[in-house]
């Protein structure tokens, strides 16, 4: 099949793939874009794709991936270096991008991660990768957190926000205290808590609160809590990034009520 070829930047279907940059346009249409074969060849498999771009002269090897996205309904042309370029985040593009329908999943059962104000888009992201390793039951957003479909955070998911059920919250703090009033477990991390490996027995389906990279977590989530936890600093580091104090806990978490050991 020969495909169409773009190659001018003012182009509408180009502009607005690059407008997908902005929060504002993915509000406006439900869409983002994602870049690069294997997030693109991920979202041809599970999500509503609307449009496909294809670097010139490489449409042979990406056969499968533009009948899939076809066979969905979404528009393929095959587009020049220059415009590549200038719709796609990443310094050096692959040969791929596209748009599709940002996925509407419902928070699932199991514990869940709630996010305070985390406003790195690769913490956030790093932290929906490993809800989505441990089988976690999904990521609660409250204000002034990144967005999880701009570029950066998609990128770095590494396509679990694509499995990952992720819901927005006008009100963190009121969201967790109705989840502490239907008996779940509200764990945060407080430089006077107690040792993290040395907690007790928990409720299942706990809810893990992260705070942001600077302030931590504010004082109307804290209150909400019902364990305060702090990690154990052997070292001189005072506090770990959030992502990486997130893994820990995620995983011991798993370990203890996935696996069942003691």
């Amino acid at each position: 099949m020969e495909l169409p070829v773009l190659s001018s930047t003012a182009n509408p279907a180009v502009r607005a793939m690059r407008a997908l940059e902005d929060g504002k346009a993915r509000r406006e249409t439900g869409c983002m874009r994602l870049e690069g074969r294997k997030l693109c060849a991920e979202a041809a498999r599970e999500l509503e794709v609307t449009a496909l771009f294809v670097r010139e002269g490489r449409a042979e090897l990406y056969a499968d991936l533009i009948a899939a996205c076809a066979q969905k309904g979404a528009r393929v042309w095959t587009v020049s270096d220059r415009v590549l370029e200038y719709v796609c985040a990443a310094k050096t593009p692959q040969d791929v991008v596209l748009s599709a329908r940002i996925p509407r999943l419902a928070l699932r059962g199991g514990p869940l991660v709630a996010l305070d104000g985390v406003q790195d888009p690769g913490n956030l992201g790093a932290i929906v990768r490993t809800c989505d390793a441990a089988g976690f039951g999904g990521v609660v957003l409250g204000p002034g957190c990144a967005d999880p479909y701009a570029p950066k955070s998609i990128r770095a998911t590494m396509g679990s926000l694509l499995r990952v059920p992720m819901e927005k919250v006008p009100d963190l703090a009121a969201w967790l205290s109705a989840r502490r009033d239907e008996g779940r477990a509200l764990l945060l991390t407080a430089l006077d808590g107690e040792d993290f490996f040395g907690r007790g027995a928990l409720p299942p389906d706990p809810i893990l609160v992260i705070g942001s990279e600077g302030r931590g977590i504010s004082p109307a989530v804290a209150a909400c809590a019902t364990h305060r936890y702090r990690l154990p600093m052997a070292g001189g580091a005072e506090s770990l990034n959030a992502a990486v104090a997130a893994g820990i806990m995620i995983y011991d978490l798993y370990r203890v009520q996935r696996q069942g050991e003691s």
